[in-house]
């Protein structure tokens, strides 16, 4: 029997226990009915995104979950970033990723430029791609709330190029390194063009006008990630012979979905922030499986609230994933569908970044052999049926209970 299927992902679920929600961690400690539901009708384990111990980014997460080794995929996040915002990205350019921050007294205060509105940022964006002029031909343009991509045409072979990001306020923006010639002129062009744009973006009206009402002002690009086109053996809809859709609004993993050979689905109300509407989310997806045998959803707040190391923003966030998954429940037939949930990484609150932590799977429907596991969260999952598995096994395993997989020998 051919059955189709949803992988819902909570990016930076897992967690550690904390200490002000008991000893508990959020998905714990969340009031969680629906994902309970799932762990109850399902069979759940704990899966390593790359391997045991290794914090694993979002890029190479998501790669490796889809089956993909990252270690001979993977060649920089940028160019999935430059993919996910609608850029064509040709082999022979260099893109990276980037950060509208606040910058005063030569330290960077805010990498994040207080998480500005995306709307407010497109418009800085385009004033930069107008305004600013470089040796080479280039796009810039804006993604979701402070993030931004970078393209630089035809340099792909400067591509050993560091970064001026120092990843924490209070310091000031480092010097671009390079290990090469060709990568030099990369690095001189980058310095170029921060210099050019922080101009632009110091006098810029966005900025004046959030000096104004006390926000912090996005006068400063951070640019990091620097990655050209990867070696993509056989993309997922060739190799399961399905018909895969992605509903995501964070542009990183909107272009890993798409470099390996997904329909990117637009959705109106999702941001990939903590406003995100996790309803039209969930609606989108249960009326793309029909047209789709495969559906990808991204959930990216559960992840800022890791970043942000707030354990409560966490639980609210996860009680939102909830919600979306109460709605898909209660309009798919499980009988005909695989459910799959799980988290690309760890992200805990203590430590403000991705962990080697194993993350919560849970995988429900037609088929699957449940166990005893009644409700979900990271010690619950540890003692499922699926016990602690490689992300990489996920979706064959998925593939098998839809009817898709492939006798391997006579």
């Amino acid at each position: 029997m051919k059955r189709k299927g949803i992988f819902i992902l909570a990016d930076g679920l897992g967690d550690r226990p904390i200490k002000e929600l008991g000893g508990k961690t959020p998905l714990e400690y969340a009031n969680t009915p629906n994902l309970d539901r799932l762990a109850k009708t399902g069979i759940c384990g704990m899966q390593d995104p790359i391997f045991p111990g290794q914090p694993a980014g979002s890029d190479t997460a998501h790669l490796s979950i889809l089956g993909y080794d990252p270690y001979k995929t993977y060649r920089g996040r940028g160019y999935y970033e430059a993919l996910g915002v609608g850029i064509d990205v040709r082999e022979d350019d260099i893109a990276f990723r980037v950060n509208f921050a606040t910058y005063e007294n030569g330290l960077i205060v805010d990498r994040r430029a207080g998480r500005i509105a995306t709307e407010e940022a497109h418009e800085l964006a385009r004033a930069i791609q107008e305004e600013v002029k470089l040796p080479v031909e280039f796009i810039f343009k804006g993604a979701t709330s402070h993030r931004a991509v970078l393209v630089l045409r035809g340099l792909a072979k400067g591509y050993r190029v560091g970064e001026n990001d120092p990843h924490e306020a209070g310091k000031p923006p480092h010097e671009f390194t390079y290990e090469d010639e060709e990568s030099k002129r990369t690095a001189e062009i980058l310095e170029e063009f921060v210099r050019k744009a922080h101009e632009v973006l110091e006098k810029h009206p966005v900025n004046e006008k959030r000096r104004k009402e006390g926000k912090p002002v996005a006068n400063y690009l951070l640019i990091r990630g620097a990655g050209t086109a990867p070696d993509i053996p056989k993309k997922f809809p060739e190799q399961w012979k399905v018909k895969a859709g992605a509903i995501v609004a964070v542009a990183l993993v909107g272009g890993v979905l798409k470099a390996v050979g997904f329909e990117l689905i637009p959705v109106n109300g999702i941001t990939g922030e903590y406003d995100t509407n996790e309803i039209a989310k969930a609606r989108a997806a249960v009326k793309a499986l029909k047209e789709h045998d495969f559906v990808f959803v991204h959930f990216k707040p559960t992840d800022a609230a890791g970043h942000d190391g707030n354990a409560m923003k966490k639980v609210e966030m996860i009680e939102k994933l909830d919600r979306l998954v109460g709605y898909i429940l209660d309009n798919v037939n499980l009988e005909k569908t695989v459910i799959t949930l799980t988290g690309d990484h760890s992200t805990p609150c203590e430590v403000k970044n991705h962990s080697g932590d194993p993350v919560p799977l849970v995988i429900a429907g037609g088929g699957v052999r449940t166990d005893d596991v009644e409700a979900i969260g990271e010690r619950q999952c540890a003692k499922g049926g699926l016990g602690r598995i490689r992300s990489k096994y996920i979706v064959p395993i998925m593939m098998d209970l839809m009817g898709r997989a492939e006798k391997y020998g006579a």
